[in-house]
This record gives C-alpha cells, sequence and structure tokens, in this order.
C-alpha cells in the first residue's frame, strides 16, 4: 500500500503546476493534502477510481484538507470534536479495516510565537484524540506538523533556535507523541540522513539551495512498524513551497 502526503499551499495554484501530472504518476492508494485553501465548490477535481473526502475551514482561502483513497473507508470524521479546533479544515479521520488514516495540518505558531499559546493547547488536545483511536485501532498519521524535530530537521538550527516550528515548547510536543508510542517513520529508515527537508521559504532561492525544513511526516503506531516498507521524500516534485513524501506498507 502506498501512502501519499503533500502540503500543496492553495490546491488550484498547485494544479497548475503539474499537480495531476504527480497525482497519476505516483499512482497512491491514498493521497492526503493539507493547505488546500479552497472552499466547497471552487475546484472540481476529475480523479477516476478514488474517493474523494475534502475539510474546508470557515475563513475563506485559508487551511483545509482533503483526502483522495481508491478503497471507500467504513467511517470518515472531520475534526475532532472540539469546537475551539474544528473551524479551520484541519483533520480528516478515515477508518479502515485494520487502522484509520489520520491526515492532519496543524496549526503554525506565526511570526513571534503569536500562537504559540493555542499551538501548545492543540497540541494535547490533539495527542489525546490521536491516543484515543489508537486504543481502538493502529494509526497512520501524516500532514504538515509545523515542527522540525530535531536539529537534523533543518538546515540553521542555531538561526532558528526561537522561530516558529523550531521552538523548545513545539519540539517538546513531538518528543511526548513519539514517546506515547509512535515512530516517525522517515527517521525509522533514516536516521542519520542529513539534508532531508520537505519544506522551503519561497525567499533567498532557499529550494535551490536546498536551505529547508523536514515539517511533513507520516507517523505511525509503534504496532505498525513492522508493517513499514520504506519512506521517501519526493523533493524532485515542484508545485509548492512543500514537496510530497511517502510511506510505503506490506
Amino acid at each position: 500500500m502506498k501512502l501519499v502526503s503533500w502540503n500543496v499551499n492553495g490546491l488550484r495554484a498547485c494544479v497548475s503546476k503539474g499537480f495531476l501530472d504527480y497525482f497519476k504518476e505516483v499512482d497512491a492508494d491514498i493521497f492526503c493534502i493539507q493547505e488546500t485553501k479552497l472552499q466547497e465548490n471552487q475546484i472540481v477535481l476529475d480523479l477516476p477510481g478514488y474517493e474523494q473526502y475534502w475539510n474546508y475551514a470557515e475563513k475563506k482561502g485559508y487551511s483545509g484538507t482533503a483526502v483522495f483513497t481508491k478503497k471507500k473507508p467504513i467511517s470518515v470524521k472531520y475534526g475532532i470534536g472540539m469546537d475551539e479546533h474544528d473551524q479551520e479544515g484541519r483533520v480528516i479521520t478515515l477508518e479502515y479495516e485494520d487502522f484509520y488514516l489520520v491526515n492532519a495540518y496543524i496549526p503554525n505558531s506565526q511570526r513571534e510565537l503569536a500562537r504559540l499559546d493555542y499551538r501548545m493547547k492543540w497540541e494535547d488536545d490533539f495527542r489525546k484524540y490521536l491516543m484515543e483511536l489508537d486504543k481502538v485501532k493502529p494509526i497512520v498519521y501524516c500532514g504538515d506538523l509545523n515542527v522540525a524535530h530535531k536539529e537534523i530537521d533543518l538546515k540553521n538550527p542555531k538561526a532558528n533556535r526561537r522561530n516558529a516550528g523550531f521552538t523548545d515548547e513545539e519540539r517538546e510536543k513531538m518528543t511526548k507523541l513519539l514517546d506515547s508510542g509512535f515512530v516517525d517513520s522517515f527517521r525509522y529508515f533514516y536516521p542519520d540522513k542529513e539534508e532531508a527537508y520537505t519544506w522551503w521559504s519561497y525567499m533567498g532561492n532557499a529550494r535551490a539551495k536546498n536551505i529547508g525544513w523536514r515539517i511533513d511526516y507520516f507517523i505511525v503506531s509503534e504496532r505498525l512498524r513492522d508493517r513499514m516498507k520504506d519512506a521517501q521524500i519526493h523533493s524532485h516534485v515542484m508545485g509548492s513551497d512543500h514537496c510530497p513524501i511517502v510511506l510505503e506498507l506490506f
């Protein structure tokens, strides 16, 4: 089984830059996207063989997630059941026979950490949500998690120490999640791989210089460890300031 996750940073723009070519080429069983920046009926995607599930933010042109899947899920849930977190279209959960697929776009702490306090509340509530699911079935959790966990996960860790996405607080929340029975799939296969990034600033020619961050992840329940075949970063794929990531399961 092949799963793909991609923050498209505006799906309409990404479609104009080759999204559908990559979608067809990668031929995923489940394809998750974040930051669609859409309202309902603003785009129609012809994806033969795929069920489509969309979660839109109430605010126009902001956030949003979608999942395209070849196999129809048993059930679908939008959000995490808490009004304070469910206005921005950030989470879709699909239930399958042997696992839950959770596609998420985690809130950014923003410049000058204006939203860090909210982010901390989100992290605690979302971790509880994941752990409740994990009691029932193992989880495959993917998306733009807006945190570079370790210094190896971004080009300039010292310069970014107190910037959104690399604060001690955000990194500690990721550590706490992983310590709760989950595995960072990419680091499972490539624990020491450097300069493996999934997001680059549009400024300063950062992508060409590979001055980036790894902030997009597939996180899986520990008991799915033996089902993982490989985890990849498709950094050659353009169309967004993020690139797609891939998880293959046996």
